[in-house]
């Protein structure tokens, strides 16, 4: 792999829906057939979004929702498949970490199904007794039974 193509980008101007689909159509089970307009709102929402690129392929994504100074989450962090194992996933995470609007901050946030030990590595620590969800009934009709599990192992 030739890491002088590689680059990142805070630019939300950067990103090209289509290929943030394709992305994630190709490299999560979690975000797979999101709509181009719902990823539009929620990168409008969203400060920092990163990006990582080989040359004018888009290879990583990541974003943030953040106060400032108490509390932010990290949403969505995705390195193409291709790509994995290079250390582009820790640099990605790292790179949202320290923008000025997460920097300060005292607790951060993620949630993640099979990716704690990656996680952990970065530093971030498994957290049992914060976690709850509100599902908003106009959005969703009923949970998965993935979502059904995963509530269970929490002890909901």
């Amino acid at each position: 792999m030739n890491y002088s193509q590689i680059r990142f980008s805070d630019r939300k101007s950067e990103i090209h829906l289509d290929q943030l689909q394709e992305l994630f159509n190709l490299s999560t089970f979690w975000a797979k057939g999101r709509s181009m307009d719902d990823l539009r709102v929620a990168i409008a929402n969203s400060e920092p979004v990163v990006t990582v690129w080989d040359g004018e392929q888009l290879i990583g994504f990541a974003r943030a929702t953040s106060d400032g100074i108490y509390r932010a989450t990290i949403w969505d962090v995705v390195i193409h498949s291709e790509y994995r194992g290079t250390g582009l996933g820790s640099k990605l995470v790292e790179t949202v970490l320290s923008h000025p609007r997460m920097n300060r901050v005292e607790r951060v946030y993620l949630m993640t199904t099979h990716q704690q030990c990656f996680y952990e590595k970065i530093g971030f620590q498994t957290n049992s007794t914060t976690t709850m969800v509100l599902y908003n009934q106009s959005n969703l009709s009923s949970p998965t039974t993935a979502e059904i599990q995963l509530q269970e192992s929490l002890g909901g």
